[in-house]
Formats: C-alpha cells, structure tokens, sequence
C-alpha cells in the first residue's frame, strides 16, 4: 500500500508512524511545508485515555512522551482577587515542539518519507498516486476546499481573540485568571508544559480587544501589555512568542470524512476549542482509530466508513463540550456577579464534562464549600433544596416537566391521567406539571388531547389534584393552559406525529395563515374579533384551573402553538398592531397573561414557557428570548420555563445532553428572573450540577420520568438523602433502599509469586 500524508503535526506524523509500524512493506510520504522545529503554540495536554491508547499501540512513543510528560492536579480559579483551587484533576502536558520531535524521530526509525519545507501535490494528483490520501493539514485544510463539494465543511469563527503565548516559569496548577479592565473582562489560561516554561492563553471578546487597543499594537508591544495586564500571575515576568499573532478560534464541521481515497484527520476534519485542550487528543485519537480500521477492514473504502462511524460520535461530543465552553468565556460577563467560589465552580462545569459528582470525588472540600456557600444543610444535594415562587415553597428543584399524552376523551381526563400524573407525585419531584391542557376544543392538537373548557373537564382534574394533595404531601401540582393554533387538528403523536387527520379534521386559527408544514391544513388569521374570544378562552379555563385546585399555572408560549405563533418572526407576517417589532408580537400573548393573572388566585404563581430559539435563520435570537422574559416577568410571571424550537418544520436544532440549558441560563442572569430548565436533562448529576453552577433554579425532565416515575426518590436513595426535600410514601419506605445485587467483592489477590 502507498500511503500520502498531507501536514507534518501530531496527527499526521503519529498516522504515518502506526500504519509503517503495523505493517513496514507500506510506503509512506509525509509533506510538511514547514521547517521541522516550526510550530504553533507551545504546550499540549493529553488525557490518560488518550495516553492509553498510544502506550497500546506504540510503547516506544509513549515511553518517549512519558519521560518528557509534566503532571500536576490542581485547577487555579483567580475571579475578583479571590483564589479558589480545586484539586484531582490529573493533567500531563508537554511542549508541542518536543511532542514533533518525538514523532519525527519515531517515524525516521521506521522508515516513513518525511520531506519537509515541500508543498504536497495537488491532492487529486495523490489520489490518483497513492492508495490512501491522509489529509492532516490543519484547520485551514486545502485538501478540504479543494474537495469541498464532497466534505461539505461549514465553518464558524467565534467572539473571542486570543493569543498563543508563553512564560518562562512552570505555574504549579492550571491557573484560569480573570482581569476586570476598563475596557472588559480578559481572561488568562496558563499551564505548565516543562520544568520551566508554561502555555499562557489571553483571550477577550472581539469589542474588548479592540477598546483596549491591540488592534493598533505592534507584536512586541501587544505581548508587554498581557504581561502587565496579568503581572500579579506571571509574577511580575515577561511573555514570549513565537510569532504568536491574535487570531479568532474557528470550529470546522464536515458532512463526511473522505472522498474517495482521500480521508480527513485532525483540525482538517474538525476542531475543539483550546479551553478543553482537545485539538491534538482529538488528532491522535484520530490516527488510531483510521490505522485499527485499516487493520481490520478488508479494503480501504470500508475502512474510511468504519473510522468515520467510530469517530464521528465521539468527536461531536467533543465538539458539543468545546463549544460550551468556549461560548462560557464568550459570556463570561454574565456571571462577574457571582460569588468567587460559585463562579470557581460554574467555570470548572461549564463543558457539562466535569459534573457536581465527579467534582466532589476529586475534591469533596471544595465542592463542600460551595454547597455551604450556596445554602445546602449538610448533607443535602443542591437539588434537594427548597424554592419559593410566590405562595408557594417547592420542596426540592425538580419538576416532572408537561409531557403530552393523547388519551383523554373529549379533553376529559381519565384513569389514565389519575394513574400517570398520580405516580409521578409519589415519586418525590417538587411539582409535577400536566400536559398542555386545551382552552378550547379548536385549541387541541388531538382529539386525545385535554381540556379544561368545560366543567366536566374541570371535575376530573378536581380528581388529580386531590390525590396529589392527599396521597403525595409536600408535592406541588401545576397546569400548562394552551393552545394548538396552526398545530391542531392532527393525529395521535403514534398514528403519525404533526399529520393531520384522515378524517374530521376541524378549522384552524393562527397569527398569520401559514401552514406548519407542506400538506398540513392551513389556518385562518385571527380577526379581532377573534382574538377576544381567545382570551376569554384562556380566562375561563384559567378559572376552572383555580377551582380544580391547581397550585401553579404554566402559559404555554411556546413550540410554535398559538401564543408562540404570535412571538415568533417566521410565523407572525401580521401588518397589524399585532404583528411587526416585538413588542408588537409581545401584544398578544402579554394581553392573556393578563387576563389569566387577573383571575389567577394572587398568592399562586404564574410561569410561561417561551421557544428560546427556533433553530431556524431569520427566527427568535437570544436578545428577543431575553425581551420576552423581561416582558412577562414586568407583567408578574413568576417564573420562566425555557425551551427552544418545534415553531417552524425546517428548524435544525443541536441536539446533545442538556442541550437547552444555556437559553435559561442567558435568562436568568441577564433579566435576573427565576428560570425553569430543560431539554435532555438526564441524571440527578446534571441537576446538582446546574443548580449549583447558578445556571438555573429549577429542572424540568420528562423522558427519565416515564422511563422511572419515582426518578427523584431514586436519586435521593442513589446519593444517600433522606431529609425533607423528599419523601417517600409511607407504603413505599421499604423499598427506599437500592435492591442488592449479586456478590462484587470477591478478595483480590494478595501476592503475586515469582517464577
């Protein structure tokens, strides 16, 4: 096999060095453009599963790296002079430059063809020449834009500079240090790399960088000033460059990974942003999967397909995790306020990676002062702490969030909805929320959906309540009033979800006349009329609601509903006063928030679910997502519940574990209003985390509640919790404890004879 490798970095060179080492008859050419001692940056960390992996597949370079290797534990957070450390983390790092000439020398041993300060051919010649085209040239790949077509790349610069440097001097820990400037914050990422040098990142939003006047600055002159900027942190020493330049990071996504015979790796494929000290882990990591696959595959079109499904989720993970931490620093203004050792805490979880959990066991004494900082009694998990929204204290912070059923019979709720809501209030949560519940008939989405529009409707969920109230004490029972609009009249979510009726469908009504998707019905505008007799829909059903002894009403404007269609730009065209700027998008909806909160009992809370996003150009922003919120809030909501999308059929959203989170937490630092978070928030972890972080006051889950409708008794039992933020049913306190399991604490062997 003749093999073409395209860049001289950590991922091509270690490529080239397995595939010669798994089998020497390949011949292997690597170009690389640059001298051998040229290099960007100066430090690069390494995970121990990535250190793993080399030391299995290659001990000579990993003993290599091993004798070069600085590890150090501890995490240094500098926030408002206060300096916080977290210890346990286990960080190796070493200078990139000694990591090449590792790689350059193992591949000289192994006889791969390196030519350096030559320009590869054309990658069409390559392809043409050799069997295999390794493309590891960087973000800036021309082996991707020359195949662009194919990859199908799309990238996306971000809001910060940043500048690669260095000092002279080993920190002692991972020090993230933030400088209040008159002209905005800056931050500081440094580690140490050798015995006596360490990687010192700087890095500020684009305005800041530009108010301060780098931009204008010579080279030297840029560098002086980061070091009197952060001279407390670099004890007073200067930095040093290798014609280090401000530069913004870029994220690199492909639809595919190879063409052809031509395979992407590394930053040519995808990129994770430095403060998760991924690019060159991500590019190793790479390189071994490609070679294993090469291995195992019986030609090298299957094993460009199987490397590309091996690696494509782990590296979207990744990537997910990058960008929540790289958009954290992007907006880290919002949470200056935040108590140090808070703040400390938020930083260090800010990827979702590090958790409330594995935190603790790396280090319970800094994780316990934040808890006591926060306000946790000892022994009390964050999510086990109360919360108070008007009248009403929650005894805990999770909320089993409205999830839709379709099995009422003309909107009348039934065993089913007695069974379904009932179980989850004995299961422990602080509220559980009913589906969306119709104001109207024309309002269902279903013909399966509930409604509170007539008294029948009102007794049967009088029922619900009062087998919350009296079987599951201490839990809270809240409604979700909506309506369908442009989203009704369909089937069963399992006949076929967002499909209109065979038959017997009904009239549809909206802000504007435009179908939800191609071949749904489409609705008429609501007149003025209309619109009236709308919120007088919502006012009585809010009315029956109080009578039916619900503890907390919800307003659905969201998912592109009724009262969402009128918020959003892609399905509000109105010319009227109801349509048009915001505000004028704001009318309607804040029109029945009124009217409901007039005949709302005062001492009962009130919160709206509002669409953070449509996932679509041309839709909600952030800042529009903030303006809603503070609209509500100004007219006595209580609470918002942040959710994102299902407005328009064309969105794309980005889906990922807590995916949702970061809307709600824009929200409540920004407006300073109590927030309801969702979206693929799965494990009691997750909740610790973000309640804790200050990302949010309350978790909304709805898919653990059906896989487990005692989810929080459980995750009480899982971390040894028994105080009054939950309680478990009187019948069912013998099974507080977790079932044992079969025997894992065999005895281990004690010694081990010589032969």
């Amino acid at each position: 096999m003749k093999v073409a490798v395209i860049g001289g970095g950590p991922g091509g060179l270690y490529a080239a060095a397995l595939l010669k080492r798994l089998d020497p008859a390949r011949e292997i050419t690597l170009w690389e453009r640059n001298a051998p001692d040229d290099t960007f940056g100066f430090g690069v960390v390494l995970s121990d599963e990535t250190l793993g992996g080399i030391e299995h597949a290659d001990p000579v370079v990993h003993e290599a790296l091993r004798r070069d290797f600085v590890r150090w534990d501890d995490i240094d957070i500098v926030h408002r002079g206060t300096a916080h450390r977290s210890g346990g983390h286990g960080f190796a790092a070493l200078g990139r430059r000694r990591l090449l000439e590792i790689l350059h020398t193992r591949c000289q041993a192994l006889g791969v063809d390196i030519r350096f300060r030559t320009e590869a051919p054309p990658p069409d010649a390559l392809s043409a020449a050799y069997d295999l085209v390794i493309a590891a040239d960087g973000v800036h790949s021309t082996t991707r834009e020359a195949y662009a077509r194919a990859f199908g790349p799309r990238v996306s610069a971000h809001r910060c500079r940043y500048i690669w440097l260095a000092a002279d001097f080993p920190f002692d820990a991972f020090r993230f240090e933030i400088a209040e400037t008159e002209h905005g914050p800056m931050q500081l990422h440094g580690y140490p790399y050798a015995a006596d040098a360490s990687t010192v990142i700087v890095e500020m939003r684009e305005e800041v960088w530009r108010a301060a006047g780098f931009e204008e600055l010579e080279p030297a002159e840029s560098i002086e000033r980061c070091a009197k900027i952060f001279a407390e942190a670099l004890r007073g020493r200067p930095l040093r460059s290798n014609k280090s330049t401000w530069t913004t990071f870029r994220t690199v996504v492909n639809d595919r990974w190879s063409h052809g015979n031509v395979v992407l790796l590394g930053d040519a494929a995808h990129t994770a942003h430095f403060s998760i000290g991924s690019g060159t882990k991500l590019a190793v990591e790479d390189a071994l999967a490609l070679a294993a696959c090469l291995e195992e595959q019986p030609d090298v079109p299957r094993a460009l397909a199987a490397y590309e499904d091996e690696r494509r989720p782990v590296v979207a993970s990744t990537q997910r995790a990058a960008r929540a931490s790289l958009e954290w620093f992007e907006d880290l203004t919002r949470y200056r306020a935040q108590p140090p050792r808070q703040f400390a805490f938020n930083l260090l979880t800010r990827s979702r990676r590090v958790t409330h959990d594995n935190l603790r066991l790396r280090d319970a004494h800094f994780t316990g002062a934040v808890e006591r900082e926060f306000g946790c009694p000892p022994g009390t998990p964050p999510m086990f702490t109360p919360f108070r929204l008007r009248g009403l204290t929650l005894r805990n912070r999770v909320v089993v969030s409205p999830m839709d059923m379709y099995s009422a019979v003309d909107g009348v709720p039934g065993d089913f909805h007695l069974v379904h809501l009932g179980a989850r209030a004995l299961g422990g949560a602080g509220l559980v929320m009913t589906e969306m519940v119709c104001v109207s008939e024309e309002g269902r989405i279903t013909p399966g959906c509930a409604g509170l529009y007539t008294g029948r409707q009102a007794g049967a969920w009088r029922r619900v309540t009062d087998f919350v109230h009296q079987q599951a004490p201490g839990t809270a029972i809240g409604v979700q009033l909506g309506h369908a609009g442009r989203k009704g009249s369909t089937r069963l979510m399992w006949e076929g979800m967002d499909e209109p009726l065979p038959t017997g469908n009904w009239p549809l009504l909206a802000a504007s006349p435009l179908p939800y998707k191609p071949g749904s019905q489409a609705p008429r505008q609501l007149s003025r009329a209309q619109l009236t007799d709308v919120r007088e829909q919502f006012t009585a059903a809010a009315w029956r609601a109080a009578r039916a002894g619900f503890d907390l009403l919800e307003l659905h404007c969201a998912h592109g509903y009724l009262l969402s269609g009128f918020l959003s730009p892609l399905t509000n065209h109105r010319t009227d006063a109801y349509g048009g700027s915001l505000e004028k998008r704001l009318r309607f909806p804040l029109e029945v928030f009124d009217a409901v909160r007039a005949v709302w009992p005062a001492e009962r809370p009130m919160t709206v679910r509002i669409s953070a996003t449509d996932w679509a150009e041309g839709g909600t922003s952030g800042e529009d997502a903030v303006a809603i919120a503070r609209a509500f809030t100004a007219h006595g909501a209580d609470a918002i519940d942040v959710s994102t999308g299902q407005v328009v059929a064309e969105e794309r959203p980005e889906f990922g574990r807590s995916y949702q989170t970061p809307f709600a937490d824009r929200i409540r630092h920004e407006a300073g209003i109590p927030v309801i978070a969702v979206g693929a928030i799965s494990s009691w972890d997750d909740v610790n985390s973000l309640i804790l972080a200050g990302r949010t006051d309350l978790c909304a889950l709805a898919r653990p509640h059906l896989y487990d409708p005692h989810w929080t008794l459980h995750a009480a039992a899982e971390q040894g919790y028994d105080g009054p933020g939950v309680s478990w049913p009187a019948p069912y306190r013998a099974g507080s404890r977790r079932p044992q399991t079969g025997r894992t604490d065999a005895p281990k062997p004690r010694l081990t004879l010589g032969r």
